[in-house]
């Protein structure tokens, strides 16, 4: 009869143990994540083999079907990890022939700018479309201009603040007139809008991302045009002149896509979820690699690295790569649609998607009623034991794809790597496999990995 109580009580306080077992043998832990993942780490090849042999990925297109592929086959590799694929539907955007945007001046000279089609824009008319152009820095004052645009390109040139040490604060204070622009110009009257590319460096390189058209408002072309290009630009239309836009971009219906999820089933409780992810597709002018390629190759280290490790978690670990985040979050709905159905509860979620850069920390959502209890207790047991890696906590935001498991009630967490670079690759054709480090790649896995491990251990 002893022995039986003594069975029970191992069972049931089997995860106090596991946190009694001391910071020593965690850190212990940590330092074998790190050491296992940036000699053994698999991250790095596996991202060569996504942005070479899949390339630019954007959902609903053939390449993000072989992205399907070769992610699944990689997450297969890993030895305990159970994969499956869950299907959902994206809009079709085409980008069709390259874009040409031309300046004219008033004495016939013909220049040629820099440019991409936003992400759902519509195309030109065949023959292209030729208009003055009217410079604003925000939404605002084209309501002021009214219908003074009329007729005319809305030129959209507020910069990035240079001034922001956070550089996702300085994108979130200029894309709005990305996302939102080509509507308010139409509402106007205006025919077509070019767009500041986002990014804090002054290059010749266009940023495409994407737009939302509001329902009701006719739908105009919008291109973005690089920074070197906006200076250029914003300083010859004093003079006068027109410019000249023409591309072929369209939607092409609706096509299947899918998340591809991998996971090492708990032994104590495999009904509550620990969440790896990132985004899979990518926009289709590079190969993704920061922007998601990172995110979802470091997700994948997390089950390779604790697989190697001999690990046995108490929750079940999951990985999963969502489909179309960047024109519209497909993936990231159905999964948290069918996180509901199944009842299975998401007690935290990490998402990577802030590019393949040196880690930094993490940064802490959730729905209002739980963040605070949630936050002070990790950052209690937890950080303590991360901070000698140069990682530091903070609230805020988590990211997109893992956003809608908001309503469930678990932590919300995003990787923050270094990100003063990240907008040089950001929806760029330079977003390419040759320009993520490998060492740093690897430890914002281990970061990663560090932090699952101990929640795994610690509970919230």
């Amino acid at each position: 009869m002893s022995r039986l109580i003594l069975i029970a009580l191992l069972l049931l306080t089997g995860r106090d143990m596991m946190a009694q077992a001391g910071p020593d043998q965690h850190a212990l832990m940590i330092r074998k994540i790190h050491e296992y993942s940036l000699k053994e780490g698999k991250c790095y090849d596996w991202l060569y083999t996504l942005c070479k042999q899949a390339g630019p990925r954007l959902a609903g297109h053939n390449a993000y079907n072989k992205a399907v592929e070769i992610t699944r086959e990689q997450l297969n590799s890993i030895s305990g990890v159970r994969t499956f694929i869950q299907q959902t539907t994206t809009q079709k955007w085409m980008r069709g022939e390259k874009e040409e945007v031309y300046f004219t001046d008033t004495k016939g000279q013909k220049t040629q700018l820099t440019a991409f089609a936003l992400g759902n824009s519509v195309g030109t008319a065949a023959e292209g479309l030729e208009a003055e152009v009217i410079e604003v820095t925000g939404l605002d004052e084209v309501e002021q201009l009214g219908a003074r645009v009329a007729g005319k390109i809305v030129f959209y040139n507020r910069p990035m603040d240079e001034g922001a040490i956070r550089t996702f604060s300085a994108y979130g204070g200029a894309v709005d007139q990305r996302v939102y622009g080509a509507s308010k110009a139409a509402e106007y009257g205006a025919v077509a809008t070019l767009v500041r590319s986002m990014g804090l460096g002054v290059d010749d390189y266009a940023h495409t991302g994407t737009l939302i058209y509001k329902e009701g408002i006719a739908r105009i072309p919008a291109m973005a045009i690089s920074t070197l290009d906006s200076n250029w630009l914003s300083a010859q239309i004093k003079s006068g002149g027109k410019v000249y836009m023409k591309g072929s971009s369209h939607t092409a219906g609706t096509a299947p896509c899918a998340n591809v999820i991998g996971e090492i089933r708990g032994h104590i409780s495999p009904d509550t979820i620990l969440l790896v992810g990132g985004h899979l597709d990518s926009w289709d002018v590079g190969e993704g690699a920061h922007d998601d390629g990172s995110g979802c190759v470091q997700s994948m280290e997390v089950l390779h690295t604790l697989a190697g490790l001999g690990y046995k978690p108490r929750y079940t670990i999951r990985c999963v790569l969502f489909a179309n985040e960047e024109n519209g979050l497909a993936g990231g709905l159905e999964y948290a649609k069918k996180a509901k159905e199944e009842g299975k509860f998401h007690l935290a979620a990490i998402e990577s998607d802030a590019g393949g850069f040196s880690p930094r920390g993490f940064s802490f959502d959730a729905d209002t009623s739980v963040l605070k209890k949630y936050y002070r207790s990790v950052s209690a047991t937890m950080l303590p034991l991360l901070e000698s890696y140069g990682l530091q906590f903070e609230t805020g935001g988590s990211g997109a794809d893992i956003g809608p498991l908001k309503p469930l009630k678990g932590l919300l967490i995003g990787l923050r790597p270094d990100s003063q670079l990240y907008f040089d690759f950001h929806h760029t054709a330079r977003d390419v496999f040759e320009n993520v480090h490998p060492r740093e790649l690897k430890l914002g896995a281990a970061a990663m990995t560090s932090l699952i491990y101990l929640i795994d251990q610690y509970g919230l």
